[in-house]
């Protein structure tokens, strides 16, 4: 049994029993603490990833005013879905929880569309992650080794990277939990000391700059953004904080390896979302003010994190940041593989994939669904290898494919909780969690989060990413024929009824298969 936050045999039985009420076994091993399970979001979120990859969003779009005033109001965009998820994730503290969420507020459907929403936005953002890694660590040390930037250089160094991810997570929620919570205070360190280098780097203290609204789209801006109006630039903009603050659903996907998930999870989810945003602002905020010139920073696009780095900072100081940085990006990778995996195992256990036995099946050795776990890693190699290999009118499929990544994710979280918004103090959902706002404020949060929805599928469907209005298009149209031409008979989606309770003879054998002794 696990001793973790003062984690008691009645504790372990009370976790074991919701389970059980919801129709599974205790498989997987509750090992992560409150702590743990903030830290694998936290992670996933990784400011030092997507808040330094994805900068001249920022830089190269509405300026200085972009993170001062940008960055708050996309960060309070993701929250309002986390504490509307909150809500559900306290009452049904599951793995995969928002497919389970998206069936039992919904119905079969909803909870399947959920389910590869999810899957889909969860397997191509662990590509999209580690290619971001890749290109860090090449514009960090590429130039020092000689390292040129081909498809194969690129695939190997990513098939070394997710498969390192993936044994690590093969080997047990124990080892992963160690390094995921090292990533959570490893990130908060660097970001603070990244913050206090830029300050002491910086020409001046113009915090004016952090208010001014400029436009920097067209080639002002290296072409990060085509030329659009001011307003339109500033709400490109807010991609950065949004696409930066997603992944939070990893404290639900590991609720089943959490001790006291109804309490732990929700707080989990919110609080990395809290975090991050607080020093996310307070590390680029500084390096804006670090910034020489904003003109000369537009003018370098993707590029200026480095430039900024290059003319500003120690050559030591710079050297040992990167590798801070690159090494929290590796975790952060390692934070998604075991989001991603757990949701394929939770679909999986419910029929919803194509050979789901194996994929759902947990190693009794590491407690582990290893099977989902080197699926997910090795269609996210996959994906990014044969993405770069096609053009689509003159784009590269990557590209493409990875412009509608977020807003299937998104798509994912505002389904169960706008069906909750409906379905709360009903049949369907008659019981709240120990986490409970009430249904005031929930509702508060669940119609912000579908308007947000709707303002997150505008911006990230303007041009370069246009392509993700037809590709969501045609997700959609493609789901509907293949449920209702074979899905809608074949999957049952997950327990309910009398279901739940014809699975006790099961439930006890999926224990005894694992060594589970609870």
């Amino acid at each position: 049994m696990s001793n973790v936050d003062g984690y008691t045999e009645k504790d372990k039985k009370a976790d074991i029993h919701v389970l059980h009420s919801m129709g599974y076994a205790q498989e997987l091993e509750r090992r992560m603490s409150r702590f743990s399970n903030f830290a694998i979001s936290f992670s996933i979120i990784c400011i030092l990833s997507g808040g330094i990859n994805s900068l001249a969003q920022a830089t190269s779009g509405a300026g200085g005013a972009a993170i001062g005033i940008g960055w708050p109001v996309g960060c309070l965009i993701s929250g309002v879905f986390a504490l509307a998820m909150a809500q559900i994730a306290s009452a049904y503290p599951t793995a995969g929880g928002l497919y389970h969420w998206g069936s039992i507020l919904g119905n079969r459907f909803t909870g399947w569309v959920t389910a590869w929403f999810n899957l889909l936005g969860l397997v191509t953002v662990l590509g999209a992650i580690n290619v971001g890694t890749y290109y860090f660590f090449f514009g960090a040390f590429g130039p020092m080794i000689g390292w040129e930037d081909t498809i194969t250089n690129r695939v190997i160094f990513l098939a070394v990277l997710t498969g390192l991810q993936a044994l690590i997570n093969h080997m047990g929620i124990g080892l992963t939990a160690k390094l995921t919570d090292f990533s959570g205070y490893l990130i908060f360190v660097t970001a603070l000391v990244l913050a206090i280098v830029c300050l002491i780097a910086a020409p001046s203290y113009d915090f004016g700059r952090l208010f001014t609204f400029s436009n920097y789209s067209g080639e002002a801006g290296g072409n990060v953004w085509p030329s659009v109006s001011g307003w339109w630039v500033f709400l490109l903009g807010l991609l950065l904080p949004i696409y930066t603050i997603t992944g939070y659903d990893a404290s639900a996907h590991t609720s089943e390896e959490t001790v006291k998930a109804a309490h732990h999870v929700p707080r989990g989810m919110v609080m990395s979302v809290v975090w991050s945003a607080v020093f996310g602002y307070i590390m680029l905020c500084s390096f804006v003010l670090m910034i020489p010139n904003m003109d000369d920073a537009a003018k370098q696009g993707w590029n200026v994190f480095f430039w900024a780095m290059d003319a500003q900072v120690n050559p030591t100081v710079k050297i040992i940041l990167y590798l801070a940085i690159f090494v929290s990006q590796f975790l952060c990778g390692l934070a998604t593989v075991t989001s991603v995996s757990r949701m394929i195992f939770a679909f999986s256990r419910d029929g919803g994939l194509p050979a789901s036995k194996a994929l759902s099946k947990v190693s009794p050795k590491f407690r582990t669904p290893v099977a989902a776990i080197w699926t997910g890693s090795v269609l996210a190699v996959l994906f990014v290898w044969f993405t770069s290999e096609i053009t689509i009118a003159g784009a590269s499929a990557y590209s493409i494919v990875v412009s509608c990544t977020v807003i299937f994710l998104f798509f994912s979280f505002a389904i169960p909780i706008a069906l909750g918004l409906f379905a709360y103090g009903t049949k369907k959902w008659p019981t709240m969690g120990p986490w409970n706002v009430g249904r005031g404020l929930f509702s508060l949060f669940a119609l912000l989060s579908i308007v947000s929805m709707v303002l997150i599928f505008v911006i990230g469907i303007q041009p370069p990413n246009d392509w993700a209005l037809y590709i969501t298009i045609g997700f959609l149209v493609l789901a509907a024929i293949v449920w209702f031409a074979f899905e809608n008979r074949r999957f049952q989606g997950p327990p309910i009824g009398d279901v739940i309770a014809k699975r006790k003879a099961a439930i006890a054998a999926a224990e005894k298969a694992v060594g589970e002794t609870g």
